[in-house]
């Protein structure tokens, strides 16, 4: 947000050339017509512009008349050339700046704000041709990267404003609500702020000419190494009198020779936390200082805005009796003190914000001097202050904010008298319990027109209160608690006219009385949720009330990332004046109605990001003022009728992320006003041409990705023809649109920007044309899943200056990796043939790095150490040598795989401080020596591999405390010892590894008996899911946006198999190949969630325990190869999704259950065990090995003979028949008795 200090001159700047325009057009038959060349240049300035925001902007800028009457220009009277072009706000989209305003040498003011330039950099040459220019304004235009040195040629310059914020419709309301310009959240443009750096040319080297500048706005640059910017300023800006530098990220003093530029009337510094800091290094105090006094030598001084800029000590008593400062601003100086002194004179203040700052009041009355205070902001305790009335506050403050600096401030104390301030506008309570406060005072302030409450709960009679406000028109809530008592009056508030409620929770539904409201043109509920039934279990609000269709004024309807359930309400239909509905991301359902198309005002139109259904109602496209829609990521299903184009002010459509099939409609190809089309991750088909969407002359954005579509392309003359035409597209989405060529049609397409043409079936080389085409524009290029061979680069280094990420994963490229310079934040060359990297490659300041599965040889280059990299994967190559100590220790890393590589020696034991790793994969090197107990510092850490290597010692208990650890793999290993270790003796062993989901001991030495205690406080094993079914499933193949993804290699159903996402209900325990012994502690079967179990390869011994029948999510157990014992229990057949069970090579007994799954088992599960018997082994029970002796026989015969029976009964008559009939005549009379049962 730039400076209020900037409004009056900016206004009078705007004012003079809309003079100049009038003047030029009220003479423009007297004088001469503009140059033809003139109008060419402006003509091809305005090609790439798309007009979203307002369509008829520029209607007048035709070819063939007089560019001196078009919008927004001015002439010169003698020359007909252009001398004033002021187009702020016009709301356009332009994919960068044209060089053909260049050819403009006559200007003297240039006003592009307010504006969408799509994150372009500026020219890096041109400005110097505008020598003539003394105004220069591009703030808040959309604009990136360095400021070019060719604007610090421009010596004519008066004022200079690049300034640029996330939001540049942001208004603080204690400056700007009179003048507030309103933003409409139609048209969306909070991304069209500046991310300007200054570095290379500096901060000197931009100034340095520029010796009659008057205002310099640079809000929001980035000047962090710009070096010394307040000498520069001394030196080369002597007439200097507005100075806004807030958010610049300045580093350095206040030196004394600023007091140089005597006719300084406005300081802004904002937000310079480190203003004192000689190197701009990070530390709790750095750049604290005392308040420059010198700042109070400036005789002109009328706004001085120092706003968290970390000053310490007192604050001079002698600038607030200054007889020209209009607003002062310390917030957020915690360390600032200060007193509100008693004085006779009176003070020209009219802003005054102290809230954050340390400051105490003189008695009485310390502000009843201050006659012309309109703004105040306190930070209010007990200490500082009893009550308003004792602060004297004058009754010509009339935007108020009170702040509660500690809990123990009673707000009905400190609002004892406000109601005396009769002329109070706006009021701004932060922090308030209204509990405590009586609102008979405030209920006096009949003019008040704005309140604001930020963080406060609600008593019953708030609103009640709230509604004798006369005069308020506006109420926004932020933060807040709305009990059911307080929503019973929600209905009371009937003068509204805007009510924005934000980040608050419900105690009930949205009553039906906000239908009272029936003034309201502005309702936005955004971030809203129900009161927690529970800790960490939320419930929605409910359903919008349908008397929302009483509100028949509302113009504008948001309900954005809250939680509601059920449709949306065809009472909606009602509001006719509506021009912007966006309900998005709220957890609505149902179909979308079909009387929606009633609201024939309607601009805006999103419903995105909920769960809606049905199909798509082809009345929504007769919506005559419709100009954006955006149904985006619902479930919305059939076919897109055609609409009727010819009648279609459609911008901008998105249909993105839903589960519509057929064909694309042919009159989407007529849509000229379309800039945006996305219907991408649905279920169209058939083929489509490219030229079909290059006729869309105003096309920016297309979006067709990941649908059935088979995208083509036309040949020879007939793509010739096309490309005469080619619409500014800068963002292309194409990607499983089986396409067997790279598109031809793109190579004139030079101001692209995101390019996905992933997943499809491109081979050969990659076009060298996109390396000299895009090197200046292209942000996003992803070429993964092709087939690629060669990249045709000139040199190894890639040209792009502005590249963001860069996918080229598999592919059949190979050679050595080419690096972007700058580094781009994402790189991924995962799956090819590389065989080699730049030496000594910088990261910095990158993201994401990924270079897995290649053929990459040699050591990590210690420049890795000076990245931001907060993932890097350099897996399953051939790096070798020692693994540098700064990546585990490095203070930026969350993710670091080395697996499948060469490294070895011991792990790095340096880190210092707290560290940020959340994954750290070295399985598969040659790593020797122990685990660093310093990763304990690692406390975000939640996979830890270090499988397959040489490492030795005991069991790492000490990991436990690690409250976020999920994966622990400590395979083909050396360790030996306990499991547990002394975790035994630990009061506190319960809460160690209870978030542990895998755990991989296998083949290592451990020994011993197992604990059941240590089993028994893996609590994320012994939870209940929501889940039922199968865990793993294949992985889908898909690319993720986010391509990195956690992978671990389990013993699973008798195959090592990797899981390349580790879902979080996936659960597994792996002891095998070790010399356990003892019996299997049963409180395992406490572990309910558990799906693998590998006991395998130990020495148990004793039963199996019957507690296993309790693990109902198991799908893979082993306890093969060890002594075990006596029988199957029975109680396994209860585990349905057992897929693997491998007993064999047991002692085992009795006969094998065959209910359940054991009835599909083959023998190989339980082979090897000499005393079980039945199906599906070989082994009928009851068969003895050897004939009993003749003694034993007559003892037995009858009981051998009934048990032979009843297990002949269970295998059918005919077996039971061939065993008896060795006994004649008792077998007879047994068969005939068994007949007759079965019977």
């Amino acid at each position: 947000m730039a400076s209020i200090c900037r409004a009056i001159p900016a206004f009078l700047v705007v004012l003079a050339a809309l003079a100049t325009t009038s003047v030029t057009h009220a003479e423009a038959n007297l004088t001469l017509r503009c140059h033809p060349d003139q109008a060419a240049a402006l003509l091809q300035l305005k090609k790439p512009f798309s007009f979203i925001r307002y369509p008829s902007a520029l209607e007048s800028w035709q070819d063939g008349t007089d560019c001196c009457l078009w919008e927004g220009v001015g002439c010169s009277k003698s020359s007909g050339h252009v001398t004033t072009l002021e187009l702020s706000g016009r709301g356009f989209y332009s994919p960068g700046l044209d060089p053909a305003i260049f050819n403009l040498t006559s200007l003297q003011l240039l006003d592009l704000s307010m504006n969408n330039f799509g994150r372009y950099s500026l020219p890096a040459s041109g400005f110097e041709r505008l020598s003539l220019l003394t105004h220069l304004n591009l703030s808040n235009s959309g604009f990136q990267g360095q400021i070019p040195a060719s604007i610090g040629r421009l010596a004519s310059l008066i004022s200079l404003d690049l300034s640029g914020f996330r939001d540049p419709y942001h208004y603080n309301s204690l400056y700007h609500y009179d003048s507030l310009y309103h933003y409409d959240s139609i048209y969306g443009y909070d991304s069209a702020y500046n991310q300007l750096s200054l570095q290379d040319p500096n901060f000197h080297i931009l100034v340095a000419n520029l010796s009659n500048l008057k205002e310099l706005y640079l809000d929001g640059v980035d000047m962090s190494k710009s070096g010394d910017w307040c000498h520069a300023l001394a030196k080369y800006l002597p007439h200097l009198q507005v100075l806004s530098l807030s958010y610049c990220n300045l580093a350095g003093p206040i030196c004394p020779l600023l007091s140089n530029l005597h006719s300084l009337t406005v300081i802004n510094l904002e937000g310079s936390f480190d203003i004192n800091n000689f190197d701009g290094s990070f530390s709790e105090s750095a750049g604290a200082g005392p308040f420059p006094e010198l700042f109070m030598d400036f005789l002109n001084l009328s706004v001085l805005q120092l706003a968290g800029t970390n000053l310490q000590g007192w604050f001079p008593r002698r600038t607030f009796q200054s007889k020209t400062l209009r607003i002062l601003d310390l917030s957020g100086n915690y360390d600032l003190s200060g007193h509100v002194p008693n004085f006779s004179n009176a003070s020209s203040l009219e802003t005054m914000v102290l809230d954050g700052a340390n400051f105490s009041c003189g008695k009485p009355g310390p502000f009843s001097n201050f006659k012309s205070l309109e703004t105040l902001s306190l930070g209010l305790s007990l200490a500082s202050v009893e009550s308003l009335s004792s602060l004297g506050i004058p009754r010509s403050v009339r935007h108020l904010e009170l702040i509660q600096m500690d809990s123990t401030t009673e707000l009905g104390i400190a609002l004892a008298r406000i109601g005396d301030l009769q002329n109070l506008r706006s009021l701004d309570l932060f922090g308030w319990n209204s509990s405590q406060i009586s609102f008979s005072s405030v209920a006096k302030l009949k003019n008040l027109k704005r309140l604001s409450i930020h963080g406060c709960s609600f008593s019953p009679t708030f609103f009640s209160s709230v509604a004798k406000l006369e005069s308020l028109s506006r109420l926004s809530i932020t933060r807040c608690i709305f009990t059911r008592s307080a929503l019973s009056n929600f209905g009371n508030l009937v003068g509204l006219t805007s009510l924005e409620v934000s980040d608050c929770y419900f105690d009930g539904p949205i009553p039906s009385s906000i239908g009272n409201l029936t003034k309201l043109k502005n309702l936005k509920i955004n971030s809203c949720w129900s009161v927690p039934s529970s800790i960490g279990v939320y419930n929605n609000i409910g359903p919008v009330p349908s008397a929302v269709g009483n509100l028949s004024n509302l113009e504008s309807l948001e309900i954005i990332e809250s939680e509601f359930s059920g449709p949306i309400l065809y009472a909606v239909a009602l509001l006719k004046k509506l021009t912007s509905l966006r309900i998005r991301n709220s957890g609505f359902s149902g179909h979308i109605p079909n009387s929606i198309s009633n609201l024939t005002h309607l601009i805006l139109l999103d419903l995105s990001l909920n769960g809606l259904n049905g199909k798509l109602p082809a009345s929504v496209f007769t919506i005559p003022t419709l100009q954006r829609l955006d149904i985006s990521s619902n479930q919305i299903s059939g076919s897109i009728q055609d609409i009727n184009a010819t009648s279609s002010h459609l911008v901008s459509v998105d249909l993105s992320r839903n589960n519509l099939k057929g064909n694309i409609p042919g009159s989407f190809f007529q849509l000229t006003s379309l800039a945006y089309l996305d219907i991408g991750w649905n279920n169209l088909m058939g083929s489509v041409d490219l030229s079909s969407f290059w006729r869309l002359e105003n096309l920016v954005h297309l979006g067709l990705s990941n649908n059935n579509l088979s995208v083509t392309e036309m040949d020879g003359e007939g793509i010739n023809s096309v490309c005469t035409y080619l619409p500014r597209v800068t963002r292309l989405e194409l990607a499983s649109c089986d396409l067997t060529r790279f598109p031809c049609s793109l190579a004139p397409l030079n101001l692209m920007s995101y390019l996905d043409l992933s997943c499809n079936r491109i081979s050969g080389a990659i076009p060298k044309w996109i390396w000299a085409t895009w090197n200046s524009s292209l942000t996003y290029l992803n070429l993964s899943h092709n087939m690629f061979s060669i990249m045709q680069l000139p040199s190894y280094v890639l040209p792009f200056n502005q590249l963001e990420t860069l996918d080229l994963s598999s592919n059949q490229l190979q050679g050595q990796i080419p690096m972007p310079s700058p580094p781009a934040v994402f790189l991924d060359y995962s799956n090819n043939n590389f065989s080699s990297v730049l030496p000594n490659f910088n990261l910095y300041p990158g993201y994401e790095f990924s270079v897995s599965k290649n053929k990459i040889s040699g050591h990590i280059p210690n420049t890795v150490c000076d990245s931001t990299i907060q993932v890097l994967d350099l897996s399953f190559n051939n790096f070798s040598g020692r693994i540098p100590s700064c990546l585990i220790g490095n203070s930026y890393t969350s993710v670091l795989s080395l697996r499948g590589n060469q490294f070895e020696g011991v792990l790095p034991n340096n880190i210092k401080y707290q560290c940020f790793l959340q994954t750290l994969d070295l399985n598969n090197n040659k790593i020797i020596g122990q685990l660093p107990r310093t990763l304990t510092k690692c406390l975000q850490l939640e996979l830890l591999d270090i499988g397959n290597n040489h490492m030795v010692g005991t069991f790492p208990s000490w990991l436990g405390i690690l409250p976020g650890l999920r994966v622990l793999v400590l395979r083909s290993n050396r360790f030996y010892g306990l499991m547990g270790g002394d975790l035994h003796s630990d009061d506190k062993s319960g809460e160690y590894f209870s978030s542990l989901q895998i755990i991989d001991v296998a083949s290592n030495n451990f020994s011993g008996n197992l604990s059941p205690e240590w089993f028994g406080g893996l609590k994320s094993m012994k939870a209940e899911l929501n889940t039922t079914g199968l865990i793993v499933s294949a992985f889908n193949g898909s690319v993720s946006e986010h391509p990195y993804q956690d992978s671990v290699t389990i013993y699973y159903k008798s195959i090592y198999r990797t899981f390349d996402k580790i879902l979080t209900t996936l659960t597994a325990i792996d002891l095998s190949n070790n010399s356990f012994d003892g019996t299997i502690p049963g409180s395992l079967g406490g572990l309910i969630s558990l799906h693998v179990l590998n006991m395998s390869g130990n020495a148990f011994t004793g039963d199996i325990p019957k507690e296993f029948g309790a693990m109902t999510q198991l799908e893979s157990l082993d306890l093969s190869r060890n002594q075990l014992s006596g029988g199957i229990p029975e109680d396994l057949t209860n585990l349905n999704f057992l897929g693997m069970l491998n007993l064999r090579d047991n002692h085992l007994v009795g006969m094998i259950p065959r209910s359940g799954q054991f009835a599909t088992f083959q023998n190989s599960s339980f082979e090897g065990n000499l005393g079980l018997c039945g199906l599906p082994l070989s082994n009928p029970c009851g068969v003895s090995p050897a004939p009993p002796s003749a003694a034993h026989a007559e003892k037995s015969s009858h009981v051998d003979v009934i048990l032979f029976l009843f297990i002949g009964l269970g295998f059918g008559i005919g077996f039971a028949a061939a065993i008896l009939m060795r006994w004649g005549r008792v077998g007879e009379l047994l068969v005939k008795s068994a007949r007759a049962l079965r019977t």
